[in-house]
C-alpha cells in the first residue's frame, strides 16, 4: 500500500493510511456486499468522482480524531434497502453498523447514521479529508470517506496497533471503557439474502463446532477461549491470547 496522495501543504496527513486503512478493512467485514470487498488505495476525498456514488451514509464522531465518518455507495445498495419490506430501511440507519465499525478503529463512538444525497453528499466529500475505496472483483462497490481534522490528527501517536491517542502513561487509560465483543463465526449474505431472513432460519458460520470463539475490544482479536455458561449466562473462558504485532 503506498502513501495517500495529497497535496505538499497538507503533508500531516502523510502516514494516515495506516490509521484509515484498518478502518476501510472494518467497514469491509460488515458491508453488504455479494462478493467479498477489499481496500483500495486512499486518495485525496476531493479527487473522489462523485458520478457513481447516489448516496451516503454520515454518522458524527463524539471521540478520537476526527469529526465525521460516510460511507457511500451505488444505486443497486440504494434501491434494494428502500425496496425492503415494511416501507423500506433508510440508508443511514441500515448502514450504521459499518459506521460503528470505523469508528470503533478510530477510537471514537458514532452518532446516528443520516443519509446524504445530491448537493449535501458533494459538500460532505469536498470538506472531507480522505477517501477509500472498497472494491468487489476490482470494481469500486462503496467509499469510506473521513472527515479529520488537524488538532485531531496531531493527538495520534503511532503504535504496533496501528494510532492511539499519545498519553504521558498507560495508566491514563485505564478509566476508559472498551467494548468487548465475543464472536462464533461469521458468514456473508447478499442484500436479498438479509431481507428474506425470518424467525427460525439458520445461518451456517465459517467455524467448525466446538471451534474456540474470538474475543475482540474494539473490533480487534486480542484472544480466543471456550463459551461456558456461569449462572445461566453465557461466558468466555479465555484459552488464549492472540500475539500482536510489533511495528516494523
Amino acid at each position: 500500500m503506498t502513501s495517500t496522495q495529497v497535496p505538499a501543504a497538507d503533508s500531516w496527513l502523510h502516514g494516515l493510511e495506516e490509521y484509515v486503512v484498518p478502518a476501510a478493512e472494518a467497514v469491509a467485514r460488515v458491508l453488504p456486499s455479494a462478493e467479498l470487498l477489499t481496500v483500495g488505495e486512499p486518495q485525496t476525498a476531493a479527487d473522489l468522482d462523485l458520478t457513481p456514488w447516489s448516496g451516503a451514509a454520515v454518522a458524527t464522531l463524539s471521540a478520537g480524531a476526527g469529526t465525521s465518518v460516510a460511507v457511500l455507495v451505488r444505486s443497486d445498495l440504494a434501491d434494494a434497502l428502500a425496496a425492503a419490506p415494511d416501507g423500506g430501511l433508510e440508508l443511514g440507519a441500515a448502514i450504521q453498523p459499518a459506521l460503528d465499525a470505523a469508528a470503533g478503529v478510530l477510537r471514537g463512538a458514532a452518532g446516528a447514521g443520516r443519509t446524504v444525497t445530491g448537493a449535501d453528499l458533494a459538500d460532505l466529500v469536498a470538506h472531507a479529508t480522505v477517501a477509500v475505496p472498497l472494491l468487489a472483483a476490482g470494481v469500486p462497490a462503496a467509499v469510506l470517506v473521513l472527515t479529520l481534522d488537524r488538532r485531531g490528527a496531531d493527538r495520534l501517536v503511532p503504535t504496533a496497533a496501528g494510532f492511539a491517542p499519545a498519553a504521558r502513561g498507560v495508566e491514563l487509560l485505564h478509566g476508559v471503557a472498551m467494548e468487548v465483543t465475543v464472536e462464533l463465526g461469521r458468514t456473508r449474505l447478499s442484500v436479498r439474502e438479509l431481507l428474506a431472513l425470518c424467525p427460525g432460519d439458520v445461518l451456517e458460520l465459517d467455524r467448525a463446532a466446538g471451534s474456540p470463539a474470538d474475543l475482540l475490544v474494539n473490533g480487534r482479536l486480542i484472544a480466543r477461549g471456550e463459551v461456558v455458561v456461569v449462572d445461566e449466562d453465557f461466558a468466555l473462558r479465555v484459552t488464549e491470547i492472540v500475539a500482536q504485532p510489533h511495528a516494523s
